[in-house]
């Protein structure tokens, strides 16, 4: 079965910066149709949970106390891109908003609630070799559809049972 790569706090791994997750219900469902790899780029790289919050300012990942803490993200990232490419990955489901895993908005660098247009740093490298990546929504919009032609194949199949079951009586 292909595998799948979902940030881990998506399905309730508590590797938030504060010692919570970030669950999404019904995430685990991808199950009926891959493998999924949990995987927090943060925790990977190396920092601790819970942890001092982080955004990306001028193109540094910075702690709120000030340290450059780009190293941990970029290691995160690297141990990300290995694993995806160990494992066949070309899917993943990241957490948007996270300086690791957004894939459409990050916070702005000023530690104040406010976002910006802008990929994390390890959604970014998975996007530079070709893996698709998708944040928590377009996870669950992907799981939708896959439902729907899951269960149009179910409905096909008890049909054509039906049909046979009929004839042959």
């Amino acid at each position: 079965m292909e595998k799948i790569l979902i940030s881990a706090c998506l399905l309730g791994e508590k590797t938030r910066y504060d010692g919570r997750d970030n669950l999404v219900e019904g995430l685990m469902e991808f199950t009926k149709f891959y493998d999924v790899v949990p995987f927090c780029p943060e925790v990977e790289g190396g920092m601790s949970t819970p942890r001092i919050p982080s955004e990306i300012r001028n193109g540094a990942v910075v702690s709120q106390e000030g340290e450059d803490v780009t190293r941990y993200f970029e290691r995160g990232a690297r141990k990300a891109l290995n694993i995806c490419s160990f494992l066949g990955i070309r899917l993943a489901i990241l957490k948007d908003g996270s300086p690791s895993c957004g894939t459409k908005q990050i916070h702005n660098g000023r530690f104040n609630g406010g976002k910006v247009n802008g990929m994390g740093v390890t959604a970014a490298r998975l996007k530079e070799k070709g893996i698709k990546v998708l944040n928590e929504e377009e996870g669950l919009a992907l799981l939708s559809e896959l439902l729907g032609k899951e269960a149009e194949k179910q409905a096909k199949r008890a049909q054509k049972e039906r049909c046979h079951g009929q004839s042959g009586e």
